[in-house]
Parts: C-alpha cells; structure tokens; sequence
C-alpha cells in the first residue's frame, strides 16, 4: 500500500506573484463540486485537510499545500460557479490564467471530470486552453463509486471520447470509496520527482 502524502497547507493567495516558489508543483483543477478537495483529503488520508464544503464555488483563492523535498500540490477555485457575479468569475479567470501562465515549475494540472456525468463545455474548454498553451495535463475522472459496475467500461469509453482521449489515459478515482487513490499518489510522486 502507497504512502499517503504528506500534505501540509501552506498558503492561501489570489495572485501567483505572491506565492512562494517550488521546485515542483502539481495543480488540481476542475469545475465546482467535482471533488478537488476531498480527493486531496484522500490522498494525504486526512479528513480535513482541505475544506470541502456542500457549497459549490467555496474555494476562492489559489490552496497550496507543500508535500515533501520541497514540492508542492495547489488545490484551484472551481470553474463555472453559477451563483457568483460576473466580475468575480471575471477575477477567479484572470487569476487562474494567470497562474497557470506564470507558475515556474508546474509539472502537471491534474483536470478533475465528473465521471458520473462526463466532461462538461467548460471542461472541454480548459482542455483546449491547456492544449493550446502546451501546458503538461492529465484527466482523473472522480466518482468512480457513482457510476454502476455495469455502466463502468461504456463510462469510461465515454468520457475518454469526451475529453479526446484514450481511455487508458484518464485515471479513475473514489475518494470516498479509496479506489484509484494509491495509484493517483503513485503518478503525483512521479510527477513530483519524489522517491
């Protein structure tokens, strides 16, 4: 069985120039309510290390949390949260572009998909933002536990096709139920540069 990481939180900030630098980073990203922070909880096996609230929308600022040998993961604002006012959706893209611009030592950006409902227009649209922007990525797909066993292999062709991939490139995850989470951790230390 993996480690779990060894997450600590280190910082909340809205600006990237504000952040302290990393050796190397992994970010999480994903539309509101996908489940970013707890599948971080997951993955440091942690119950409340990173909010997660019932509320969508409720992380607003860039979360980073240090891991170990000076590397970092950073838990992003959610996309595409309704309720909030069109200047601070305005605000949150600006931030996040720049962040994801500027960030030196961004190893990877971890797209979090619903895999109950599949890839949304504004997942399809940070994608191709990522692709065009050459910018290292990977689609995990959460709530593995959501989608019924029988339903799991067309599921997964689906949201693959979805987000114009290969089926085997998308990661499924439960964090409630713990599955895919070791070999989540495994790719994060991987892609971390860590032992």
């Amino acid at each position: 069985m993996s480690r779990p990481l060894p997450l600590e939180f280190v910082t909340s900030a809205d600006r990237v120039d504000t952040l302290p630098p990393t050796r190397a980073e992994v970010a999480f990203i994903g539309r509101s309510n996908v489940g970013k922070s707890t599948l971080l909880n997951g993955l440091a096996n942690r119950k409340s290390l990173a909010h997660v609230s019932k509320t969508p929308g409720r992380t607003r600022l860039l979360n980073l949390f240090a891991v170990e040998d000076r590397a970092t993961v950073m838990d992003c604002p959610g996309y595409g949260y309704a309720s909030a006012s069109k200047a601070l959706r305005a605000s949150w893209q600006k931030m996040m572009d720049d962040y994801l611009r500027q960030r030196e030592n961004l190893a990877m950006v971890a797209v979090l998909v619903d895999g109950e409902i599949g890839p949304t227009k504004l997942d399809g649209q940070m994608l191709d933002w990522l692709r065009a922007e050459a910018l290292p990525h990977t689609v995990v797909a959460s709530k593995h536990d959501k989608v019924k066993a029988s339903q799991r292999d067309k599921r997964k062709r689906e949201v693959a096709t979805g987000c114009d991939l290969a089926p085997s490139d998308v990661i499924w995850v439960s964090a409630a139920k713990g599955t895919g989470i070791e070999r989540l951790r495994g790719v994060v230390r991987l892609w971390l540069g860590l032992g």
